[in-house]
Parts: structure tokens; sequence; C-alpha cells
């Protein structure tokens, strides 16, 4: 497993494993979950060198959270910590008619002070917007997060699902360790703005699933996994969306760096690739050595 255990420089000089662990997997959402069997797997994770822990406040409604949590009891200086927050509800919520999103500076601060209590640690390593909050102009957004920096509660921020245009926003206001947005063999369009904004800023690039959703889980034969691969709930398919709906429709974009590999995990998910801010030049095609072995280029 010598390339588990390499490593990626992302940006505000934020080192990571190349491999990354999706701990959200292992939250009850995605099906029956053994708590000691996932922190036997986060553990595993760890000592074949995949230190890039990844969970959320909402994955298992905050239980995922407590499980990494016996993991860092033990291991915190082993594991490069990430959570997120933002989305706020559940499928009841979000029927009714609430909003699913929250951005406002005072629930950012809220809600560090409870993933640092679930998951017993005074700081996060790496603490990502998961969604955008439209309600909310994302420099106030990003102005919470660069607080919680200074107050030495997070170390790097990040954002998830945002545009090329949000981005470029955001940098503004403070570095960007990191974008972590779906790329995978089902959703690409990233690659046609987003992911060369990124290169441009310096700002590194965490993609999931780079297989796709439940493509590699036994328990769901090929054509039914390409099924569930676009069954995305409400709000997930309004971000895909908004990104498309961010990128060019023409034009050719730059080629973009794009080193890593896909990490499978015990509930079938595959797992985040770490793109460094600055990578080596390839074209669109496939490559043995790269992530669902897919290289990336923008589209023409």
């Amino acid at each position: 497993m010598a390339t588990a255990s390499r490593t990626t420089k992302l940006d505000d000089d934020l080192t990571v494993s190349a491999i990354g662990f999706g701990a959200g997997a292992l939250a009850s959402g995605y099906g029956d979950v053994d708590d000691s069997e996932s922190l036997a797997t986060l553990n595993r994770c760890l000592d074949l060198g995949v230190t890039f822990i990844d969970t959320a406040n909402v994955y298992g409604g905050g239980n995922n959270e407590r499980l990494i949590a016996k993991l860092l009891a033990d291991r915190r200086d082993e594991v490069t910590l990430a959570t997120k927050f933002g989305i706020a509800s559940n499928l009841a919520d979000r029927a009714a008619g609430r909003r699913p999103v929250h951005g406002d500076a005072a629930y950012v601060r809220q809600c560090i002070d409870e993933s640092l209590a679930r998951l017993q640690t005074d700081v996060v390593d790496l603490y990502y917007m998961h969604r955008r909050d439209l309600t909310v102009p994302i420099e106030e957004t990003v102005g919470a997060m660069a607080e919680l920096v200074r107050a030495g509660k997070v170390r790097h921020i990040g954002l998830s699902e945002v545009t090329a245009d949000e981005l470029r926003a955001a940098v503004a206001v403070h570095p960007i360790a990191a974008v972590q947005s779906e790329w995978s063999i089902w959703s690409r369009d990233v690659e046609r703005k987003v992911v060369p904004t990124a290169a441009e800023l310096g700002v590194g690039f965490v993609p999931y699933p780079p297989a796709g959703p439940r493509l590699l889980d036994r328990n769901h034969p090929f054509g039914r996994g390409l099924v569930v691969a676009e069954r995305l709930p409400p709000h997930h398919a309004s971000v895909r969306r908004r990104r498309a709906a961010s990128q060019p429709r023409g034009g050719r974009c730059g080629q973009v760096g794009c080193r890593g590999a896909a990490c499978g995990t015990g509930a079938g998910r595959a797992g985040m690739a770490a793109v460094p801010r600055r990578g080596p030049r390839c074209g669109l095609g496939t490559d043995s050595r790269h992530p669902a072995g897919v290289t990336r280029r923008g589209e023409p």
C-alpha cells in the first residue's frame, strides 16, 4: 500500500494523505453499521497511511463525529481531521419548506463548538462549508470561518460544492485550503470551470466519490448502481444545477493537474482523492494511474 502513504499538499500549507477516507460511509444513513467494525476500519486506514479522515456534523445526526472521537482518543496526532457544517435539516424539514442550509455567522460559531464537543478535540484541521446558503453572502460565512482560525478552533478552511465565482469571492476573504465537490465518472461538470479556477488560485481539490455513489457496493449489481448513482436528494440536485449553470458553454479550459487515487470503504462508497494545488498536466482519456482510470481536462 505504498500509494496510500503518499501525501499531497493542498493550499494554505495543508498537507494530507493522497487518499482520504470519507467517514460518512460509516453513518447509519448508508445502511446498517456496526461501531466496532467501523472503528476497526478507521484504525486500519491509519495503519495503511490513510490519515485524511473526513466527516460532517450531519452524518448520522452527529453520531459519526462521536464515532471518530473514539479514534482520536488514542491517535489524534496521526489524523488530519476534516468536518463540515451547513446542512441543517432533514427530509421532513425540506418537505415542510424549511431552509436546508444555513451559513450565517452565528450558526457557523454554534456548529464548530458542537462539533468540537462531539469529536472531543480542541481543533479541527480542515473545516468545510458543506453547502452554500444562498440567503447569506459568502463573504459573511467565510469571514466567520476565518474568525474560527484566529480563535484556534480551526486550522484551515474549505468549501464544498461551490461555483468558480463563489470560490473567487471566498479567497478574497481568507485563504481556502481546499474545495470538495463530487467529481466522478458520472459527475464531471466541475472540470469545465471550478477545477481550473481552483488550480489558478492555488486551491487544492478534494473529489468525491471517484467511482460514483454505491457503484462498488457488493449489494448493488452494476445496473442497479447506475440508477442509485443518479438518485440524488433535492438539495444535492439543486447544487449540481447551480454548478452546471456557472460553467461556460464554449471555449476550451486549460489542462488541470490531477493526482490521487480512490479508496473503497466498507459501505461500498468510493473514498476521496486529494488533488494538489499544482500538478502534472494531463489530457482527457484513460489512465490506470488515476482514480477511476480517468484523467481530466476541461471539455471543449
